[in-house]
């Protein structure tokens, strides 16, 4: 005849539910991210580091080095003109 198939389901008895496997320990899931999260930074920041610096290439044809604006040294425009005014 017809044979019943096995169901291996967890009864529910009152209103109790089942406890739910986890992957990661609730407790310790803050943990294991924090620890993935640093691992995954310092691997990047070792990426970083070991690599070397590329060279400097020439200068592209149209550069003007004369024309190239330089830093100003001055830190006040009217402390200048003071100077200059009393000179």
């Amino acid at each position: 005849m017809s044979q019943k198939k096995e169901r291996n389901k967890v009864r529910q008895i009152g209103k109790k539910l089942p406890e739910k496997k986890y992957l990661i320990n609730p407790k310790y899931k803050n943990f294991f991210w924090t620890i993935v999260i640093i691992v995954i930074l310092l691997i990047f920041f070792i990426v970083n580091n070991t690599r070397s610096v590329p060279e400097r290439g020439p200068y592209p044809p149209t550069y003007n080095p004369a024309g190239s604006q330089k830093p100003d040294t001055t830190v006040n425009y009217k402390i200048d003109l003071k100077k200059e005014k009393t000179d």
